[in-house]
């Protein structure tokens, strides 16, 4: 599989990789002796890349990571890169992402992932004052210089927070939702992180699975489901459940978006090839509940790139069915 360069972090990583919320909470339930199966197919595909984050399950996806991490301990072979998120442990405020809490938190999901230091940790989507905080990067640069952290980048809701992010000399990377039914960040964020040799880790890449083209109407998720309980960002920002946009409209642009998929990729296929299509992409990060997705997830790090007649179509569905729900508004 193609590797391309995190850029600041100074590691090159497979163009797909694998996101692991799944392991931990906010999707169906990923059983115990799956994870190690799924971490291992898509390893075994040419993914190394995992991302995760201290508060997926409360520390559970961290930990059976870090308990898949201990194969590779007398391994010949280099370990996958694994970048995990901080700063959702405590209140959401400013007040909250202090050096003393770094330390802690990091200590522990060192401790979960078995690793003496971590490769990458990102601030997990914080508010507004946090990406314009002097003090926030020079706590993490501390924990650079202490050895607890090799990089650090910052997970983002919105464009201008990604911005902000890549005025700062140190950030390795920019995690953003990116799919096709959530383009801006192509138009600032892709360029200036280009720019910047800031590496760009796209997430939520199947808008919560729309894209997979396997939902209905009538279609039930469970009731710790994301996908259920904060369709109207209940819990979190709607954004990062089917990508902001509204189920009924997020189906029948799906079901246009399925008869788009070139012969041999399914769509989500498509979906991942669109991204890793995209000028500036690092990473692209689906997740997986299954080994037989794990797989396919991975094989469309190794399909041709999209024919143009395809890209444009994609474009104009977009334009037509989702820009003005959700364009706008990150």
């Amino acid at each position: 599989m193609e590797k391309r360069l995190l850029s600041r972090a100074g590691r090159k990583v497979s163009v797909v990789g694998l996101g692991t919320w799944q392991f931990g909470d906010g999707w169906e339930h990923v059983p115990v002796r799956d994870v190690h199966a799924i971490l291992e197919a898509a390893v075994a595909a040419g993914v190394d890349f995992i991302d995760t984050a201290d508060v997926y399950g409360d520390g559970r996806s961290e930990q059976l990571i870090g308990h898949f991490l201990k194969d590779f301990r007398t391994s010949p072979g280099e370990r996958p890169t694994v970048a995990t998120k901080l700063g959702r442990r405590g209140p959401q405020e400013l007040s909250s992402f202090t050096l003393d809490n770094f330390r802690a938190w990091t200590d522990r999901s060192r401790a979960n992932l078995g690793v003496d230091t971590l490769d990458l940790v990102q601030l997990h989507t914080p508010p507004d004052p946090v990406f314009t905080s002097d003090a926030v990067y020079d706590a993490l640069d501390v924990l650079v210089d202490e050895g607890r952290i090799e990089a650090y980048g910052v997970s983002v809701e919105t464009c201008a927070q990604a911005m902000a992010a890549l005025a700062r000399p140190n950030v390795a990377s920019v995690q953003i939702i990116l799919n096709v039914f959530r383009r801006k960040p192509l138009e600032r964020v892709l360029p200036a992180a280009r720019a910047a040799g800031v590496g760009v880790i796209a997430r939520v890449p199947l808008a919560s699975g729309l894209l997979s083209g396997k939902f209905r109407r009538d279609t039930v998720f469970a009731a710790d489901d994301h996908r259920n309980y904060n369709r109207n960002g209940e819990q979190f920002d709607v954004g990062e459940t089917f990508s902001g946009v509204d189920y009924e409209t997020g189906l029948a642009a799906a079901a246009e978006f399925t008869g788009l998929a070139p012969a041999g990729l399914t769509p989500a296929q498509l979906a991942l090839r669109w991204i890793t299509q995209q000028d500036g992409v690092t990473t692209v990060i689906p997740g997986a509940t299954s080994v037989a997705q794990s797989r396919a997830n991975a094989e469309a790090g190794r399909t041709a790139p999209l024919p143009a007649d395809t890209l444009d179509r994609l474009a104009e569905l977009y334009d037509r069915r989702i820009r003005a729900q959700v364009h706008h508004r990150w």
